[in-house]
């Protein structure tokens, strides 16, 4: 299951954020091929916290899962995080939302920056062997072209992907000053079942169950890399066993500090899709028509996202790659079952 080096191994792993979206996927997966897992979040209720509380249920089924309801900015919660020392280390709690940055602003410092320092500082303490941390494809803001973890990335466009990048900066430091291995994972657009209700396909699902319009952002001719998080988890599952080691890159385009046990790796398909065929996609699988309205661009919104995911296959070799229309398709049976 993990890549070179953990390959058999049965590994503990803390996963910060396991009530969110991603950790939920990951801590399952991880505990479905008998590791251990111990999970960190906060529940905050930056949407409906009933979601978190039924994919924690779902985790503590496990009996190798063991919950730690607190925020990382709490001592006391990243003492218990910590004790006894995961060896493997994904840290994937963060304020998300784009246009929400906008409303409240402190709350993605106080999260994304704030948190993440003191996730810094643990693993510091007590070194894992490998600490992976979220980052986002909205770091490299208006590329305008297939976006590869060598470009450039110091012009965000909203305070979202200014927290990614200083996430990314401190993660750096901290790699070089204490030898700490770690991958920064620039996820582009994930969705799929027990997805955030914030996010677009949530939101247009449940517009078309209630019969109300759905606004389309960009007249609909945004695109993105939309990945489906099955995919997600599975290239980062096989990521965890990677370690960057300083001074040894595998290509040209390795994203390996000179410097430090560090890289950045895009996570995503590779194949960004129009936003209009996405409600395509969300119309055939709920069964019914949207009514639609066109609407321009969002402050902090890209026109496009699109990813090079050579990195990727060079450290971990092919990952699946699902059809929009197909992933589509699970989160609608999902979202059925889950409203009824």
């Amino acid at each position: 299951m993990f890549g070179s080096g953990f390959r058999g191994d049965e590994v503990r792993v803390l996963v910060t954020g396991s009530a969110g979206f991603i950790g939920y996927h990951l801590s399952r997966r991880l505990l479905a091929a008998g590791h251990e897992v111990v999970g960190l979040d906060a529940l905050t209720p930056y949407y409906d916290v009933r979601l978190k509380a039924q994919r924690h249920a779902m985790l503590e089924a496990y009996g190798r899962f063991r919950p730690v309801v607190g925020r990382r900015e709490d001592a006391a919660a990243i003492d218990a995080a910590f004790s006894p020392a995961p060896e493997v280390v994904v840290h994937l709690a963060a304020q998300a939302g784009v246009r929400y940055s906008l409303e409240a602003p402190f709350s993605y410092t106080d999260s994304n920056v704030t948190g993440t320092l003191a996730i810094l500082e643990a693993a510091r303490r007590t070194p894992p062997r490998h600490l992976l941390i979220a980052s986002s494809s909205s770091v490299y803001g208006m590329a305008g072209k297939p976006s590869a973890e060598l470009d450039m990335t110091d012009r965000p466009v909203s305070l979202y992907a200014a927290t990614k990048k200083a996430t990314e900066a401190m993660s750096h430091s901290y790699a070089h000053l204490f030898e700490v291995p770690i991958t920064c994972l620039r996820f582009f657009t994930v969705y799929g079942p027990w997805g955030r209700p914030d996010m677009a396909l949530f939101k247009f699902a449940e517009a078309i169950a209630s019969d109300r319009p759905i606004s389309i952002y960009g007249d609909g001719r945004m695109r993105r890399d939309f990945t489906y998080v099955d995919d997600v988890v599975a290239a980062v599952d096989r990521l965890i066993g990677v370690a960057p080691v300083k001074g040894v890159p595998i290509s040209e385009a390795d994203s390996l500090s000179p410097v430090a046990p560090w890289r950045v790796v895009n996570i995503a398909g590779g194949r960004p899709v129009e936003l209009l065929r996405f409600v395509t996609a969300i119309e055939a699988a709920m069964g019914r028509e949207a009514k639609k309205q066109l609407l321009p661009m969002q402050p902090g919104d890209v026109t496009e996202t699109a990813a090079e995911i050579e990195l990727l296959r060079a450290l971990v070799g092919e990952v699946p790659q699902t059809p929009v229309e197909d992933g589509v398709r699970a989160f609608c049976d999902w979202f059925k079952g889950w409203r009824s």
